[in-house]
């Protein structure tokens, strides 16, 4: 069910939202495990391009790093390292994402993280108007212009996109 423009939840994420002024709908779920971002965007009735993962990855030195991607695509760790100047990207393991980020594996959010990291976005979710993304707890979406994630986080825009 989805309740927009009423208050669901307090994280870290919102309140970094709501601090810097940008404007947000908020969108719950019942989380489903591995279900993903394919799972919120069937039941929040969303097209999965423009629900958007927030992945905790990490280089081949086990520098912690974030990568923004479209719900209904993959990253090619590949393509990803070559353009950022890594020699390896891979996925951290659950524990180690959580830890980086403050945030449990499935309500990891970009914002608000208890630890700085570099953020890549999938250039093409730039092109959006509009993206739902991890608001910082499972079951738990908000809305916003993608511009946010550049202005906010200083986002990167990278072409790693595979199709899922």
């Amino acid at each position: 069910m989805t309740k927009k423009n009423q208050h669901v939840s307090q994280t870290p994420a919102t309140q970094l939202l709501r601090a810097k002024g940008i404007a947000f709908t908020e969108h719950s779920y019942a989380y489903l495990e591995h279900g993903g971002a394919q799972h919120s965007a069937l039941v929040l009735g969303l097209d999965p391009f423009t629900v958007v993962k927030t992945l905790v990855m990490q280089d081949q030195d086990a520098q912690p790093l974030i990568v923004l991607m479209h719900g209904n695509r993959t990253v090619s760790t590949k393509n990803l390292a070559r353009q950022i100047g890594a020699k390896s990207v891979e996925p951290c393991k659950p524990e180690v994402a959580n830890r980086h980020s403050g945030y449990l594996v499935g309500g990891t959010s970009p914002f608000g993280t208890r630890r700085a990291m570099p953020v890549y976005i999938e250039a093409g979710i730039l092109e959006l108007p509009r993206i739902t993304i991890n608001g910082g707890r499972r079951g738990y979406l908000v809305g916003i212009d993608p511009q946010v994630c550049v202005q906010l986080l200083g986002a990167t825009p990278v072409h790693c996109a595979l199709a899922e």
